[in-house]
């Protein structure tokens, strides 16, 4: 029965030089022919030819390339293919850390010129030869189209933060609202559009211990972390300044240590002792604690002051002082100093010590309580953050 089908490929095999050699001799005596002889033997007709062919050549009584020639550009052939394969590795090992398409397309794009195979490039360099052709046409990537998105909602995010949110606190706003993206990806389209949060600046003193005050404890011992249990339990406080055209602005401000809230403030044009005064108890006038309270501060003469103790006593504080010369006793007020000091303070000329007043009083109770979101709060405003501990 004959078969339709087609012929099985023949298997491949191989043979010694000494086996080449006697058939090629047994071609030269000429009482078989070619065909014959490559019946007998299981060979093909075209292999025997080829394999005299040769045979002449390697003898002198045809012209061509000799065996040894062949071998020897075989050799070549394959260590060309080597150089080729490290040249093309190195040329992905130095951009694998940069391979996004803006990158490798120019570098696919010189291949070929040079009139090498863009295939072979896109696959060396793993991107796409579609992304590669449409961005020949200008058609702008996925992830280009992507990229510009999301730049627009960082560009809104920051002008409704004031300016101020960089790339940490800009990814947890758009994670907030159901953004798929990474924090580096954020922090390198901003480096792109320009954008950036703001950083503090180097302060001014303005707290000078008193040799003379009473020795007063350490009840925080640096223990700053957000406590759900502790609202109105431990506040801090310090001083700090702003410059204007008609001379300093002085602010103190009383820092519940548990929600990170300022609970109390106050401002005037000196360094009396009534400053701290006034902010200690619009403190305890807005909060009215039920339970009692530690004020923690550094050792200023302000608070170490026979005038702010009697105070202390009426609203039943306990008072707190940090070691001299070490701003981590009190961490969480100057934290809050150098947020309101790069955000507000040192980023406009103040031409009165009303105009930064008011730029104060907006950045406290219209921004830094209600809206901030705080890191160590698991990325929530201080209000959000008391709210939910109420609910």
């Amino acid at each position: 029965m004959e078969s339709t089908g087609k012929e099985k490929p023949r298997p491949r095999r191989s043979f010694t030089p000494e086996f080449k050699a006697e058939i090629v001799e047994l071609c030269r005596r000429g009482d078989r022919s070619v065909g014959q002889i490559a019946k007998d033997f299981d060979l093909t007709g075209t292999a025997v030819r080829l394999r005299v062919s040769q045979a002449e050549v390697d003898v002198g009584e045809r012209d061509g390339l000799t065996s040894s020639e062949r071998e020897e550009l075989a050799a070549l052939r394959r260590e060309n293919r080597r150089l080729r394969e490290e040249v093309e590795s190195s040329c992905v090992r130095r951009l694998s850390s940069r391979r996004r398409p803006v990158t490798v397309h120019p570098f696919i794009e010189a291949e070929k010129r040079a009139g090498h195979s863009v295939k072979r490039a896109c696959e060396l360099l793993e991107v796409s030869r579609t992304a590669f052709y449409a961005r020949r046409t200008d058609r702008p990537s996925p992830q280009a189209v992507r990229d510009a998105e999301l730049t627009r909602q960082i560009t809104e995010v920051h002008a409704k933060t004031r300016g101020t949110y960089g790339a940490p606190r800009i990814h947890a706003v758009l994670k907030r609202d159901g953004a798929l993206c990474g924090r580096r990806r954020i922090a390198r389209l901003m480096r792109a559009a320009g954008l950036e949060g703001r950083h503090h600046r180097r302060r001014h003193l303005t707290s000078i211990p008193d040799p003379r005050a009473a020795a007063r404890p350490d009840l925080v011992l640096r223990q700053f972390d957000p406590d759900p249990a502790g609202v109105d339990t431990r506040w801090c406080g310090d001083i700090t300044y702003a410059p204007t055209e008609e001379g300093w602005l002085y602010l103190a401000t009383v820092n519940d240590i548990a929600s990170h809230r300022v609970v109390g403030w106050a401002t005037a044009d000196h360094l009396r002792t009534d400053l701290v005064a006034d902010a200690l108890v619009a403190a305890c006038r807005q909060r009215r604690p039920t339970r009692p309270v530690i004020f923690h501060s550094d050792r200023g003469c302000q608070y170490t002051s026979q005038q702010f103790a009697p105070l202390a006593l009426k609203f039943g504080v306990r008072l707190s002082v940090g070691r001299t010369g070490q701003c981590w006793d009190n961490a969480l007020a100057e934290s809050f100093f150098a947020t309101i000091k790069r955000e507000v303070l040192d980023i406009s000329t103040w031409p009165s010590r009303a105009a930064a007043r008011t730029a104060i009083f907006d950045f406290i109770e219209g921004w830094y309580n209600l809206h901030r979101l705080h890191s160590s709060l698991g990325y929530r405003s201080p209000a959000e953050y008391e709210t939910a501990l109420a609910a």
